[in-house]
């Protein structure tokens, strides 16, 4: 079996990247909201940089009307670093499949390769109609049905092609900067949802399926339906990591206290049509925050879905990490507090346990 492939975040807003590591030389951002939307190259390259050197896979170049645009981001950043990769998050219906394919081609060419997509529909209905688009959330899967066959038609075809279709109509399409990769013809895509509808599109367009954590009891079975398909699976969620089991706890309660509620429940309840981030939203009451003795939710309702978080110890986050292989996932989406300093941890004391158990899982390993 192939070793599993880690992939960060890369913070939108650099003051949670800021401060945490002794040899951290990032800069405070500006307390300014309209500065802390501009991109940060000083800042953002130091990480990347960071995630270089410790092994991480690929930086989560997100989509959101008050963050940089994250194609422009990634080329910028891909032409100052050597082997990071970067996953360009996108929504279908913002501008036509043949003009995203020639950008991402020439993003490609530019940092050879290293790029992939992750596609994602928009969860918040006020969001989308800030770009012009009114489609509901049905709809959106169905036209990115539509954007993806496209886009792989040109990444396919050297010649023209053309398509008629509920929401695109292409006359001999063709894009003539080609996709560039040593081992690849089109872009990795990944696609996060966990509707039935985001699970057709993952298994007919896309490479990986990205859920939000949960238990693996619960992901098995849906797991199983889309690897049978020849699909991957992939996991997004949070680390919260210390050297005792008391002090992760004691970090990730203190969460509680930094976050704001009052924003994210406007942004992820009353907006969201996803019922996974509603799902995942939903408070519990004492322990029932913990799913297991390792994942726990607490913080979602203060940092949002993507803080359901892995609790513990190095060793207590590498089993859990290795409990989700088990079950067929191959790749992880972490973030964390601060990021720079939850993603060093995890490449410096994280990752090294998690590889020597995949060498000690291989029959005739010892």
């Amino acid at each position: 079996m192939n070793s599993l492939r880690f992939h960060w975040r890369l913070a939108a807003d650099n003051s949670r990247l800021v401060g945490v590591s002794q040899d951290a030389k990032l800069q405070p951002s500006n307390p300014d909201r309209q500065q802390e939307t501009l991109p940060d190259i000083e800042n953002s390259l130091f990480f990347c940089r960071r995630a270089e050197e410790i092994g991480i896979d690929s930086l989560l170049t997100a989509f959101s009307y008050n963050r940089p645009d994250p194609i422009v981001l990634s080329t910028a950043l891909a032409m100052a670093t050597e082997k990071l990769k970067f996953m360009v998050a996108y929504r279908p219906g913002v501008i036509s499949p043949t003009l995203f394919v020639q950008q991402i081609n020439t993003l490609s060419a530019l940092s050879n390769g290293r790029v992939s997509l992750n596609i994602i529909m928009g969860h918040s209905q006020k969001e989308q109609g800030y770009y012009g688009d009114f489609l509901n959330h049905d709809r959106r899967y169905q036209r990115a049905e539509e954007f993806l066959k496209i886009c792989h038609a040109l990444w396919r075809q050297n010649g023209g092609f053309t398509f008629k279709g509920s929401y695109y109509q292409i006359e001999q399409g063709q894009v003539g900067t080609p996709f560039v990769a040593a081992e690849r013809s089109f872009p990795e895509i990944y696609i996060g949802g966990g509707s039935s509808p985001a699970q057709e599109l993952a298994a007919n367009q896309g490479s990986c399926w990205l859920l939000l954590f949960d238990t693996p009891e619960k992901l098995r079975s849906r797991f199983q339906t889309l690897i049978k398909q020849g699909k991957e699976v992939g996991l997004r969620g949070s680390i919260i990591a210390r050297p005792t089991r008391q002090e992760a706890v004691e970090a990730a309660y203190s969460l509680i206290r930094t976050g704001n509620k009052q924003s994210i429940e406007e942004t992820f309840v009353k907006q969201s049509e996803f019922q996974s981030i509603k799902f995942a939203y939903q408070e519990e009451k004492g322990d029932a925050n913990w799913l297991t003795p390792w994942l726990w939710k607490g913080a979602v309702p203060w940092h949002g879905p993507s803080s359901i978080a892995l609790v513990g110890t190095p060793i207590d986050i590498a089993e859990a990490i290795m409990e989700y292989k088990k079950i067929g996932c191959s790749q992880f989406i972490f973030s964390g507090w601060s990021e720079l300093e939850a993603m060093t941890h995890f490449g410096r004391e994280i990752l090294p346990v998690v590889r020597e158990m995949e060498k000690m899982s291989v029959p005739g390993n010892f």
